[in-house]
């Protein structure tokens, strides 16, 4: 480690050549800084870079490689296991850089690093164009394409990775490189998947889709109701275009106006129909859904960047989550999943997702390191809770979740799905064939294993 006074020297000279602004333990501002989506983490990094653009990154990066630091990158902070920051490490926050910048004519978008999918999603909107995005407005562009990217247009556009047409990097050596099918062509493959395990993305380029129109239907069902809504539901879905996506949630019945009050703080199954189209086609398509006796309805058309604001919940709440991907769904496995709905904290704002996959996801380019794409269905236990005397129920509740359903598991998960849960199922999100590749290319781009705050890949 350097000597105090060359770590007192660096930092100076840091703070005076950011154009952004810089925060050490002590400085105002410091702790909301630390600050992630998860209250659960408490990290007090030593420093704290907000960058302003790529030279700043460049400069912060340098600097953490002068005193020996271990380097985090925030994105949008979402992360489950609080990635963003680290003890005694430098911080490399890039939430200041978060410009969009739309080129319809080739219906391409660019994206800083620190840009939320509601940067992005507002940013194409008017032009009549999306890819596919998290299902948050809150999550962070460049950590969620980087670990695969599922989200309601997946089956429509593919995982956003596979929309992916190039990277701006900044190494471990501090030094700008660019990545794409053409430059660079094994980094960009390792990066569809991998991460932040190579360097620091500045911003991302991907591809866009024609979304004139975008839509839904949520209904509400008596939890009783839930395997026969399940089953409906995953027959609406083998049925139906690659533009049909959506979800079925368990969830806390929320006090909104299309609620009764008899759901309000009880335990409820959801239904979603989310539609690459019109409300009445899709109405036409939840008819059996429909058909179900419900408790409630909200049906129609919404714009997209609207809809990616359906599940978004406020920072500073406790978080544990995982996912399970599944070889398919036969009734043992939806009653199985319905009758684990139980173990849910209720009333939090936990749920208990069950989506499809399919279509353009399944169809999309298999060379890349993301082996869940070929599972048809992924159950996702969301734990998300604000008392501390809850932490332990939720944390076995998603346990508990994925070990009752991991007799149908394929084996291979969405990185961005899981928080540390172990070298295992880290190669089970790359993929075993892959991880050797993976590591030489670790050891040419982060011999140091500088960037290690992630689901990390050492190199050999």
């Amino acid at each position: 480690m350097a000597s105090r006074s060359k770590a007192h020297a660096a930092l100076a000279a840091l703070r005076e050549d950011l154009d952004g602004e810089v925060f050490a333990p002590g400085d105002p501002g410091y702790d909301d800084a630390r600050r992630v989506f998860n209250a659960m983490i408490d990290r007090r990094p030593a420093v704290i870079a907000q960058c302003a653009n790529a030279t700043d990154v460049v400069r912060a990066v340098r600097f953490g490689r002068e005193l020996d630091l271990h380097i985090a990158v925030r994105g949008g902070g979402h992360s489950v296991s609080g990635a963003a920051v680290a003890d005694n490490a430098l911080v490399v926050d890039l939430r200041r850089m978060h410009a969009v910048t739309v080129d319809p004519a080739a219906e391409a978008v660019r994206i800083e690093g620190g840009a939320t999918m509601s940067h992005l999603d507002r940013a194409t909107q008017p032009y009549g164009l999306a890819t596919t995005g998290g299902r948050a407005s809150t999550i962070g562009v460049g950590g969620f394409v980087l670990g695969g990217g599922s989200g309601w247009l997946d089956r429509a556009f593919g995982l956003a990775v596979d929309n992916l047409i190039g990277v701006e990097l900044v190494t471990a050596d501090a030094e700008r490189v660019h990545a794409n099918a053409d430059e660079n062509p094994e980094l960009f493959w390792a990066l569809h998947g991998a991460g932040g395990n190579f360097g620091i993305a500045t911003a991302l380029t991907l591809q866009l889709h024609e979304l004139p129109e975008f839509s839904r239907v949520l209904l509400l069902y008596l939890p009783e109701c839930g395997p026969a809504a399940v089953r409906a539901f995953r027959e609406v879905i083998g049925g139906g275009p690659d533009e049909l996506g959506g979800a079925v949630l368990y969830l806390t019945g929320p006090p909104a106006q299309f609620v009764p009050e008899a759901l309000v703080g009880r335990l409820t199954c959801g239904v979603l129909l989310t539609y690459a189209g019109g409300g009445d086609g899709l109405r036409g398509l939840a008819e059996p859904l429909l058909a179900l006796p419900h408790a409630a309805e909200l049906a129609g058309d919404l714009p997209y960047a609207d809809a990616q604001c359906m599940f978004d919940d406020p920072p500073g709440l406790r978080n544990h989550w995982s996912a399970e991907y599944l070889t398919g769904l036969p009734d043992e496995a939806v009653d199985v999943f319905c009758a684990h709905a139980d173990g849910m904290p209720v009333p939090t704002r936990a749920r208990h997702f069950l989506f499809p996959q399919a279509g353009a996801v399944t169809a999309g380019p298999h060379e890349y390191p993301v082996p869940c794409r070929c599972a048809p269905w992924a159950v996702h236990p969301y734990g998300l809770w604000a008392d501390p005397a809850d932490d332990e129920r939720a944390e076995a509740w998603v346990r508990d979740v994925r070990d009752a359903l991991r007799p149908w598991g394929t084996g291979a998960v969405c990185l961005n799905f899981i928080g540390d849960e172990g070298p295992e199922r880290v190669r089970a999100g790359l993929g075993a064939g892959n991880l050797l590749r993976l590591e030489k290319l670790k050891r040419a781009y982060d011999p140091d294993n500088v960037f290690r705050f992630n689901h990390n890949i050492h190199p050999v």
